[in-house]
């Protein structure tokens, strides 16, 4: 059992056929299967050429590129563990992942990356070879090699390692909200049987014709599982390696499939609105009667139910009118979009429904290779995590808290055996963190993570991320964050869609030097409190936001206050703005 097998039987099924695209000096180019294979054949002999030997840990640390998935096959294939490390990650984080798993080879993506490792370098027990995967990075030691270069004069044909199915194919360290990062051991058996669980509960049709963008990091769980899933099944892979340049990238490629964490279609959804707003009264009214149709007809599909006649022609009309120029925007062929990593509302997912855009809401976990339930393709419920997949089985336990057992559960955390104690019951059950419920049909229903939920000093519980969920759906915020644990009452720190406010601010003729001065004028603060009182008037009253702050710029990575995937480190942040803080509760 290795799951880079998938490489000889696809390559045998489809020798010519284009499977993972790449942007080279702003042109698309591709590998077919039978060149997939002769360059990971070629990664694999170097790298046992180096005395990488099985079960060794091989480190890669770069942004998503097609070098990222040839290295990752190469390691995998030859019985050595692959241990990724966010391309954002600073030195000091890097470094902590190259001792604790002892190291000797990495790939570097860039010359960020390559730098970060210099400093490394020199102090690290471990270390011995840096692979450079761009040729446009300058090389400072003699154990810096460019991996085209290196791999050029090594045999395009290899045997692949036969392993157990618990046997370690990779190390992924957990991003972390709180504490130092984990390494989530993940097995052989993970992989092939998560795979085989998405298979029988999608019963895609012909999954080989289907081609996914790659934009979310490699290195989280969620874009790797579902990137080999889709090399697995004989699937086309477009990367981009700029995730800023995603609506460009969208028409460039035009992907059927794409992974993807809810803020993406809150920015899109947000934005829609915004421009329907402004539009004419007429526009207004085709959308609105589009909408209306396009969600008559989306809930009857749901229920696997067929649209009448009549019907049928009004979809036909709302969607010339309206939903294809929508879908032109993100490449026009998109129809599967798992969504994970965060909650979103079912007012956006109903609402992309509508427009015959499906996303595929999803629960799952690092320590559980991503998927434990999701949407089916029909039947599903708005407002839920959907249903748990083939081979893997959950319950609520103590406090709540999601417990999972089966296919994707992980072998434990790597060199930390309290830790893994630590988060497994006595009967072999994987205690999440998560707060959920289950409805009457078995659908799952995230309440929040068990850690963020609050209780204020008046004995009322506040589940956070509903709120801001309904804040950040508005496009004139970007981030959000709720105050409420052990508070008297609800308060908010609210980061602005700057290009909104801008365009507002310039609208109203105000005049500002820096975004501190904008968030600080009081008709931007008046117009902000009329907003947030108005998204949140259906709150409960202890619910709703007493007072909030406006910040001038946005949380970001490197100053700490948000994880790789975008999730914003609470106890960072709070504790950063301690002082805004205690300024609002004052007031």
């Amino acid at each position: 059992m290795n799951y880079t097998q998938l490489i000889p039987t696809n390559t045998a099924l489809y020798p010519n056929k284009p499977c993972l695209h790449y942007k080279e000096n702003d042109t698309w180019k591709n590998y077919t299967w039978s060149q997939l294979s002769a360059k990971v054949a070629q990664t694999a002999n170097a790298l046992k050429q180096l005395g990488v030997q099985t079960e060794d840990n091989v480190a890669i640390y770069a942004e998503n590129m097609a070098e990222w998935i040839l290295f990752d096959l190469a390691i995998v294939s030859i019985g050595a563990v692959s241990v990724p490390i966010y391309a954002t990650s600073t030195p000091d984080q890097a470094q902590y992942i190259l001792n604790e798993a002892q190291i000797k080879t990495i790939l570097a993506g860039d010359q960020i990356q390559y730098d970060n490792i210099l400093q490394i370098y020199a102090q690290n027990d471990y270390l011995k070879t840096i692979i450079v995967a761009k040729p446009t990075v300058k090389l400072v030691t003699d154990s810096s090699f460019y991996y085209h270069d290196w791999i050029q004069n090594f045999p395009t044909e290899w045997t692949i390692e036969t392993r157990n199915p618990d046997d370690l194919a990779t190390i992924i360290y957990t991003s972390g909200t709180t504490g130092e990062p984990k390494g989530v051991m993940l097995t052989h058996s993970n992989f092939l049987k998560v795979f085989d669980s998405h298979i029988n509960f999608f019963k895609f049709k012909n999954p080989e014709n289907e081609h996914s963008l790659s934009f979310l990091p490699l290195s989280h769980v969620f874009e790797r599982i579902w990137s080999i899933f889709m090399l697995h099944n004989g699937a086309q892979i477009s990367v981009s390696e700029n995730p800023k340049l995603i609506a460009e990238v969208l028409k460039e490629v035009k992907p059927t499939m794409m992974c993807s964490v809810p803020r993406l279609y809150q920015k899109v959804y947000s934005a829609i609105l915004d421009k329907m707003n402004k539009s004419s009264q007429t526009k207004q009214k085709i959308f609105r009667w589009a909408l209306k149709v396009g969600t008559q007809y989306s809930n009857l599909l749901r229920q696997d139910q067929k649209p009448n006649l009549g019907l049928k022609i009004k979809h036909k009309i709302a969607d010339k009118l309206v939903f294809s120029k929508i879908k032109a925007q993100m490449g026009g062929r998109l129809w599967f979009m798992p969504v994970g990593g965060s909650a979103i509302s079912s007012e956006i997912t109903q609402f992309f429904d509508a427009l015959g855009i499906h996303l595929t809401i999803g629960y799952g976990l690092t320590e559980t290779t991503a998927t434990v339930t999701c949407f089916p393709l029909t039947k599903y419920a708005y407002g839920t995590a959907g249903l748990p997949l083939d081979g893997v089985y959950f319950k609520i336990g103590d406090n709540n808290e999601i417990w999972v057992k089966g296919n994707g559960v992980m072998k434990g955390y790597y060199k930390k055996p309290e830790a893994t104690a630590e988060v497994f019951t006595a009967d072999g059950w994987f205690k999440t963190g998560d707060s959920g419920k289950v409805d009457a049909h078995g659908n799952l229903i995230i309440i929040d993570r068990i850690k963020d939920l609050m209780k204020t000093s008046n004995g009322k519980y506040i589940t956070p991320q509903p709120i801001e969920n309904l804040l950040t759906n508005d496009n004139f915020i970007q981030q959000a964050i709720i105050v409420g644990d052990d508070k008297p009452y609800v308060t908010a720190l609210l980061v602005p869609n700057f290009d909104a406010l801008k365009e507002m601010a310039h609208q109203l003729e105000l005049k500002f030097e820096s975004m501190d001065e904008l968030v600080n004028i009081q008709k931007i603060k008046d117009f902000y409190n009329e907003r947030v009182n108005q998204l949140q008037k259906n709150l409960a009253g202890f619910e709703k936001i007493k007072n909030f702050k406006l910040l001038p710029m946005e949380f970001n990575m490197d100053l700490g206050e948000l994880t790789p995937t975008l999730k914003i480190k609470r106890n960072i942040v709070l504790q950063r703005f301690s002082m805004l803080i205690d300024e609002m509760y004052a007031s």
